[in-house]
């Protein structure tokens, strides 16, 4: 069977993704964590705190380190596996990559080494602001990051440059305030704080039930519980957030993680649990409770979730509307001069533009999208549905741990908050079995969110077949190959620094306590 180049080139992008994304989160949420300590210790000059900055610290080098080379590699995937996407779009995607890494990846990468080796170079207050600082920069990365992302699922501030075939930005304002991109940014920043207060609460538990270092991990359980359960309860309100922006933007992506097959009157069932079909467009055994899908995609009790079926027409429609819109680009494309336009191309282009990348689907197909048959349309209007049991199941496992992340990060604050955090071990030794929880609540988000979007990598404008260069596919297979060895060799680097400088512990500091410092000074005056 020969390899089909568009496939191989989503996995290994996906590949890099996901790999990488198993640093980001806890880089984003350590990094917040080091400075609400740092903070502590500035403000009551107990040693103790200082101790717990540089413990965890540590950690964090480890994996903002391993992650920034990690990351890299994707920057340079947008030029040679996606050549025709960054052709395409790359005046409107590269504005914010490029902001982030001027402006928040130099800032978090600077002030991480006053971080590190300004200990003691730095005042108390110098050194905290270096460590808000990183948090700040690591968070201003993920924003700019995330604003591109927003941007391919809802490409706004933005229109089709016929001459050049190439988007152009016509509002800057609209690309960085796009609500798809906010809501996408405050939801998965929110993730990785709950990412690391999990990781935080796990490590500490485990000292717990060794006996050791109990101090700082009393101290440390009990900022992660506080700061995970705020954290978690804004991952849920962020997230009914982009259920309610995905019907708006993305009804395909709503329907298809609710195995929606045909449209249900207003207010929707939410769909608990199913095997979808998606050769027989049915869910087995389905249980639904009802109103709940409705309330969340529509906020309302009268708005009706569109199904799948009927979202299928409607994409039937929209590229035989493409298919004029395809035409009428490619006469402009052909005129001598901007004036030799026909005033109906120019305006059947106006009205129907929108629709360009519908017809582009038909790309797969056949070279010239006019010349499609309806077999070809129906078949087009049929790949804008994604992988449903994909969606369906990476949904309900995110949601089901997030949810369980509410419930163990408000029972150690309320362990925390009567002072009984080592009085259940039981409880302790889920805490630490959930360390690895939250990387596949995020993973699993991840695939929902790049998954629900397909057959298109840019929502309505451009199909991912397009999108990709012409390599072969023995070529991307070996890149592959090469991605997995690498990327799982870093992994087990990482883990393996981790779980040594953990089984270590923190280190004694040479800095003595404020309180210390009184009593030498009261007693050389004496």
């Amino acid at each position: 069977m020969e390899l089909d180049i568009v496939a191989l080139s989503r996995f290994q992008f996906a590949l890099t993704a996901l790999y990488h994304f198993l640093f980001v989160p806890l880089t984003l949420g350590l990094s917040v964590l080091l400075a609400i300590m740092e903070t502590v210790y500035v403000m009551t000059g107990r040693q103790v705190w200082r101790q717990m900055t540089k413990f965890w610290g540590i950690l964090f080098g480890i994996n903002f380190a391993i992650g920034v080379a990690t990351g890299i590699v994707m920057e340079f995937q947008f030029g040679m596996n996606w050549s025709y996407y960054s052709y395409y779009v790359g005046d409107i995607f590269g504005a914010p990559l490029a902001i982030e890494g001027l402006m928040a990846f130099f800032l978090e990468a600077t002030f991480v080494g006053l971080f590190f080796f300004g200990w003691d170079k730095l005042s108390k207050v110098g050194h905290l602001v270096a460590t808000w600082c990183v948090a700040l920069g690591s968070n201003f990365s993920a924003l700019w990051i995330l604003v591109a992302n927003g941007w391919m699922q809802n490409p706004v501030g933005s229109a089709l440059n016929p001459q050049t075939m190439r988007m152009e930005i016509t509002s800057f304002f609209d690309v960085v305030f796009n609500p798809v991109a906010q809501a996408k940014f405050v939801h998965t920043v929110s993730a990785g704080y709950v990412c690391a207060s999990i990781f935080v609460l796990g490590v500490s538990a485990w000292y717990l039930l060794k006996g050791r270092h109990l101090e700082i991990a009393k101290r440390s359980m009990t900022v992660a519980a506080s700061f995970g359960l705020a954290s978690a309860l804004s991952v849920v309100v962020l997230g009914d957030e982009s259920g309610y922006l995905a019907t708006e933007n993305q009804k395909m992506k709503l329907a298809a993680i609710e195995a929606m097959w045909e449209t249900e009157p207003a207010p929707a069932a939410f769909t608990a649990f199913g095997f979808p079909d998606q050769d027989a467009r049915e869910t087995h055994f389905a249980v639904h409770i009802p109103w709940v899908m409705g309330l969340i995609g529509t906020r309302s009790l009268t708005t009706e979730i569109p199904g799948i079926d009927k979202l299928e027409q409607q994409a039937e429609a929209r590229i035989r509307d493409g298919i004029k819109a395809y035409d009428a680009l490619m006469q402009i494309r052909a005129a001598a001069t901007p004036d030799g336009i026909a005033p109906e191309v120019r305006t059947s282009f106006e009205e129907l533009g929108h629709q360009l990348g519908y017809a582009l689907l038909l790309k797969r197909y056949v070279d010239d999208p006019r010349r499609a048959t309806d077999a070809q349309i129906t078949q087009a209007a049929r790949d804008t549905i994604p992988h449903v049991p994909t969606l369906f199941w990476s949904f309900r496992i995110m949601v089901g741990l997030g949810m369980f992340f509410i419930v163990l990060t408000a029972t150690f604050f309320w362990l925390s908050a009567r002072r009984h955090l080592d009085k259940y071990p039981l409880l302790l030794k889920i805490a630490v079995f959930a360390i690895p929880l939250p990387w596949i609540a995020i993973e699993s988000g991840w695939i929902v969110a790049e998954i629900g979007r397909q057959p298109w990598v840019i929502e309505g404008v451009l199909p991912t077949a397009m999108a990709v260069s012409s390599l072969g596919a023995s070529t991307v297979l070996l890149t592959i190959i090469g991605f997995a060895a690498l990327y799982t060799t870093l992994i087990i680097v990482e883990m393996t620094l981790m779980i040594r400088a953990i089984q270590k512990g923190p280190e004694p500091d040479d800095e003595p306590e404020a309180e210390l410092i009184s009593e030498t000074l009261v007693s050389a005056a004496e």
